[in-house]
């Protein structure tokens, strides 16, 4: 069986996610750079879920073999299916999350529809 991590979170539960995607990376083999950036890509998944997404989402992690898979899920009103190739402006006060979650990780796929976002992000580990 591959270890899975599956919790529900709302804004309150973000830095517990946080620490808990740490964790999960360190102890499936990311390390260092790595594994920050993992950390990175997903907080900004699980932030823009709640900011974006109806306040709250779910998110799965879970080592496949050589890769960890990342998915989190909103009940949003959906957004385009391709992340943005150039970050918002540096002055803008927000809109980098998924441009940061794309470049932090080895891929991501995003489907959205009225329904909500799903999008899952993978990370190679040793």
């Amino acid at each position: 069986m591959e270890p899975v991590l599956v919790r529900d979170f709302a804004l309150a539960d973000l830095v517990a996610v946080r620490h808990e995607v740490a964790e999960f990376g360190a102890m499936h083999g990311l390390t260092d750079v790595a594994l920050y950036r993992f950390v990175v890509a997903v907080n900004e998944l699980t932030t823009n879920a709640v900011r974006h997404g109806g306040g709250a989402g779910r998110l799965e992690l879970r080592r496949a073999g050589t890769v960890l898979r990342c998915r989190v899920v909103d009940g949003g009103p959906g957004l385009p299916a391709e992340p943005p190739r150039v970050p918002t402006p540096p002055r803008a006060l927000s809109g980098r999350g998924l441009w940061l979650a794309q470049r932090n990780t080895d891929s991501i796929e995003i489907d959205s529809a009225s329904w909500g976002t799903s999008i899952t992000v993978t990370a190679r580990v040793a």
